[in-house]
């Protein structure tokens, strides 16, 4: 009888085992961030291992050795459009990332070998790209293995690993300026409505780019909404750029005056004023 129990207990453990998954805690989980940096999205799945009172660089994982950059499977980095990262080119796509730690500077590898596990079947002839990058010394300890972006701008940001007192940061750079640049150029020709043109007129203006072709935007903006008084402030920020002065300080006055009179003026009657102060 218990024999037969004890068979039993044993084969319904058995099914249990090959029917169904337990879910354990993970020792270096699994991490997924996605980014959008300039006008390309930035997808970054690791494996965050902790510190554990551990010596990490120079120990755990030796200077001058490549590491796998995290832990369990390679770190994979997905580019949604071609960047530049530390300067050069690197096509849009995925890539394992990997990387070569020294006291004072890392060697940072994206390599088309998406289904490494570790470093040893790493082969040198799939990188697409190496640099070098400076490493920091942190005041206060990372536990966990982190990879983040930060100091954004329209064209890029910085990526950044960071574990236990050591911080590489790399510089991530898209073409966002000239692609956003071609798009409004294309899509502009087509005769679309006020606000489309007034916000590639705006986009060319903060951006300094054709000043001539911005006049023209925001011209037909104004066109199609002659009440946009907001709209008569940037163009007269436009002919400041052009050099026309004396019809910048016009057209100020005149969105002023359309201001004034709107039930909201937005601050905008005080920006003209502060752009007539500043060009007499």
């Amino acid at each position: 009888m218990k024999k037969n129990f004890l068979l039993t207990l044993f084969l319904c453990f058995s099914i249990f085992i090959s029917n169904g998954q337990i879910n354990t805690p993970q020792a270096s989980p699994m991490c997924e961030i996605s980014q959008s940096v300039g006008v390309s999205n930035v997808s970054i799945t690791y494996n965050r291992p902790g510190v554990k009172n551990r010596v990490i660089f120079g120990e755990l994982v030796p200077y001058d050795k490549m590491w796998r950059t995290g832990a369990n499977k390679a770190t994979k980095v997905t580019f949604s459009k071609d960047v530049k990262v530390g300067g050069k080119d690197l096509s849009a796509g995925d890539y394992s990332l990997f990387t070569i730690p020294s006291e004072k500077e890392w060697t940072i590898i994206f390599n088309e070998d998406l289904d490494l596990w570790g470093t040893g079947d790493y082969n040198q002839d799939k990188d697409a790209l190496r640099i070098n990058v400076p490493s920091e010394t942190l005041e206060k300890s990372v536990e966990s293995f982190t990879i983040d972006f930060g100091s954004f701008t329209q064209s890029g940001a910085e990526l950044i690993l960071s574990w236990e007192n050591t911080r590489v940061v790399i510089q991530i750079t898209t073409n966002a300026v000239e692609e956003v640049q071609k798009e409004y150029t294309a899509l502009l020709e087509n005769g679309p409505d006020a606000n489309t043109y007034y916000r590639g007129a705006r986009f060319f203006l903060d951006n300094d780019l054709d000043m001539t072709l911005a006049l023209k935007w925001i011209d037909l903006a104004i066109e199609k909404r002659p009440e946009a008084f907001w709209m008569l402030y940037q163009k007269a920020r436009i002919l400041v750029k052009l050099g026309e002065t004396k019809e910048a300080i016009k057209v100020a006055e005149k969105a002023i005056e359309m201001a004034n009179s709107a039930e909201d003026s937005y601050g905008y009657d005080s920006k003209a004023e502060e752009l007539i102060k500043q060009l007499k």
